[in-house]
């Protein structure tokens, strides 16, 4: 194995032309190894020194969350914990305080696990991934990116750069919730995220509602756009909400759940999510996480 570490997005991108792959925390490309999933690569490019794909700058483009950022850091940053709350309640759920001060953002969407808990809630606030090769530049919605567990759309020499995240409207919040059986070291048994823009009058302007670990890449729920105009805190638009996640939802059974129950699990996280995202929308202040906040999920 050849191991290199790059200073500067020039020296990492011609080592990927060369066949290398990237590593920065590493938390899951050692994980894999070592559980025999996967052989390290014989090429690796070391990229956690470059400065500024450790950068949280907003642009033209919306907030852009270079792919070096932490979960630690998102899930403290004043910037994602106001506007973009479901994605700072999502990292801080991220394995443990060690993990999360190691994972990186850019990492954690390139593995691409259905399960990762990043990842619904960067679906619904409408985020893109930069890559860059050494012969181009291009911006990947993540809908486009995620192509099954593990598997993206990307080329073989394409570097995550960054996160682009369109800015959020006034009277908009979102949220994310996963059932957990335990505190530390989780992966979700299922989660959801949910982004919604009020009125107003406090009626729905705009919804979505994506789902983690129930199908072999993040789902995007739809038909939601019949709840548009709707009362945020009527039972219809509850039960409306959790009925479409359950149905959409593809969830296999294994040694943490069955199918049955994840199905039924999914669609009282996702009105759960909705619920506290409408309620950050019309100005509540909830906790990060709304896990810990709202009491779901295993004791202290």
């Amino acid at each position: 194995m050849s191991f290199a570490i790059a200073t500067t997005l020039h020296e990492a991108l011609v080592a990927l032309a060369a066949g290398a792959r990237p590593i920065a925390g590493g938390s899951d490309l050692v994980v894999a190894a070592r559980h025999g999933k996967a052989p390290l690569p014989e090429s690796l490019i070391a990229i956690h020194r470059i400065g500024e794909l450790m950068e949280i700058t907003e642009s033209v483009d919306g907030l852009r969350i270079g792919a070096l950022v932490t979960h630690a850091t998102l899930m403290a940053h004043p910037m994602i914990g106001d506007g973009y709350s479901g994605l700072a309640d999502a990292s801080a759920l991220v394995g443990s305080p060690s993990t999360r001060n190691v994972g990186t953002i850019g990492g954690n969407v390139m593995n691409a696990s259905p399960a990762m808990d990043t990842g619904a809630p960067l679906l619904v606030l409408g985020a893109a991934a930069a890559l860059r090769s050494a012969g181009g530049h291009r911006l990947v919605a993540l809908g486009e990116l995620w192509a099954g567990p593990g598997r993206t759309t990307a080329a073989a020499d394409e570097l995550c750069v960054a996160l682009v995240l369109p800015f959020r409207p006034p009277r908009s919040g979102s949220a994310y919730v996963r059932l957990e059986y335990r505190r530390a070291m989780e992966i979700a048994v299922v989660g959801a995220a949910a982004a919604v823009v009020l009125e107003a009058d406090g009626t729905i302007h705009s919804v979505a509602v994506a789902l983690t670990a129930v199908a072999p890449t993040i789902v995007a729920v739809s038909g939601l756009d019949e709840l548009i105009g709707a009362d945020t805190n009527d039972e219809v638009t509850l039960d409306a909400i959790s009925a479409a996640a359950a149905a959409q939802a593809s969830p296999i059974s294994d040694l943490r759940a069955s199918d049955r129950y994840r199905r039924h699990c999914v669609g009282v996280m996702a009105r759960r999510a909705f619920e506290a995202a409408s309620h950050r929308a019309a100005g509540e202040m909830i906790d990060i996480p709304v896990n810990r906040a709202y009491g779901i999920g295993a004791g202290r």
